[in-house]
């Protein structure tokens, strides 16, 4: 298996796929294991480059509390470990966040960069709060993280779309599925980070093009937020797709729309 001794962890990635340099960041919880429908548009056009991010998969957990900044600095560790002296990057939800804090820090490295339903946190808004889910019964979590999807689905709404039900059970299908001790610690860690997310007042340092795609019926990255990192990105365009946070599977036009704005 692929890894690398960085930052004092080991980083699982993988790398395949052919075309210009691409870096996927994944969202809360997000694995490459579980993540091979987001991945496989992207592999059939750049060379592509994934990894567990740190305290998930098969990435180290480590001892202490990580923070957006080691998120985004073990990322940069990994293109420099692979050789890439630029590269496109796209950041789904958490990874956005990650990409945003990326980016912001080391602009001259980013070519293109794709924010997909993420949120910029601080006073240009922060996506919901789901460190606090854990805590909740799987009942009221199932609730919340129902009406956060997509702010449309309500029990009327998905009685009346069938295929939105099958969204939702999709999404849902882990829970009430105990994680190990050891998984459970490394997500609580993420989301924990997640809390702290604020690059807003550092978001003019991009330079580079920038797609912001954002779901109209987001409630976890409202579309406030895409507006706001809109607003303070130079050269950011916002583009809406008809579903909520899950958009890239309800919207038939959003995978095609990313992969050819970062072919560019």
């Amino acid at each position: 298996m692929p890894t690398a001794a960085l930052n004092g962890i080991e980083i699982y990635f993988e790398r395949d796929g052919e075309g210009p340099p691409l870096l996927f960041l994944n969202g809360s919880g997000g694995t490459i294991a579980g993540s091979a429908m987001l991945l496989a548009p992207f592999r059939k056009a750049f060379d592509l480059l994934a990894l567990d991010q740190r305290a998930l998969g098969r990435t180290t957990i480590p001892e202490v509390q990580p923070t957006m900044a080691d998120y985004a600095a073990d990322a940069m560790a990994l293109v420099d470990h692979v050789g890439w002296e630029q590269a496109r990057v796209v950041g789904i939800s958490f990874g956005g966040m990650v990409a945003q804090e990326l980016a912001v820090t080391w602009p001259e490295r980013v070519e293109r960069l794709a924010l997909v339903c993420t949120s910029p946190g601080g006073a240009g808004g922060p996506s919901y709060p789901l460190h606090e889910l854990p805590d909740l019964s799987s009942e009221e979590r199932v609730a919340i993280r129902t009406r956060i999807l997509d702010t449309r689905f309500t029990p009327e709404h998905l009685a009346e779309h069938p295929n939105d039900q099958v969204l939702v059970d999709f999404m849902m299908a882990a829970e009430g599925i105990e994680l190990p001790a050891d998984v459970a610690r490394g997500q609580r860690m993420q989301l924990d980070a997640r809390a702290h997310h604020d690059v807003w007042d550092r978001l003019d340092r991009i330079t580079c093009p920038t797609l912001i795609a954002a779901g109209r019926y987001d409630g976890i990255a409202p579309p406030a937020n895409a507006e706001a990192i809109a607003s303070r990105v130079p050269t950011a365009e916002l583009r809406w797709y008809e579903g909520g946070h899950a958009f890239m599977a309800q919207d038939r036009a959003a995978f095609p729309d990313l992969v050819e704005f970062l072919v560019g």
